[in-house]
């Protein structure tokens, strides 16, 4: 019984509390990895893999900023269009990751569909996009119950005010 009830409570704090299996990047990751970046050379390959390390540490960071910058590194070189398949599901995967961490779940969840198109066995992805439906199921939730709310008060208040005017 007291591991139900255990389970109930942390489903419940799960729920409030966003709860997801994505990792976190520290900021001193980062650092790493721009200084990796930095001192990459001029091999073309090299540099590509300490960016994409770079881009991975970016959109998984707490920081909304370095989310973003993560998100733009990572557009810029979907458009440069001269990846493997691999390569490219891992960028969209990665995408879809930063513009979860912005909020952007619709524009997450396209990603992770182009990522499963391409690898439709891929268990990070389908992770993900299991990760984003719940979050979109869970904001409808709590719409739906502040929307309740807010009626119940002015319900409320109108009745209180009709019963006044008696």
């Amino acid at each position: 019984m007291e591991a139900k009830i255990g389970k109930f409570f942390d489903d419940i704090g799960s729920f409030f509390g966003g709860g997801d299996q994505i990792p976190w990047c520290d900021r001193d990751i980062i650092v790493g990895c721009e200084r990796e970046v930095a001192d990459a050379g001029d091999s073309d390959e090299r540099k590509s893999e300490c960016i994409m390390r770079l881009s991975w540490a970016l959109v998984h960071s707490r920081q909304p900023e370095d989310v973003q910058r993560g998100i733009a590194m990572l557009e810029a070189s979907l458009a440069n269009n001269s990846s493997s398949p691999l390569q490219q599901r891992e960028k969209l995967y990665l995408l879809g990751v930063g513009y979860y961490r912005s909020g952007a779940y619709s524009r997450s969840r396209q990603l992770v569909d182009q990522c499963l198109e391409i690898a439709p066995d891929w268990r990070q992805a389908l992770t993900l996009k299991k990760t984003i439906e719940d979050k979109i199921a869970k904001d409808g939730v709590i719409g739906i119950g502040i929307t309740a709310t807010a009626v119940g008060l002015i319900a409320g208040g109108i009745a209180a005010a009709l019963a006044r005017k008696k």
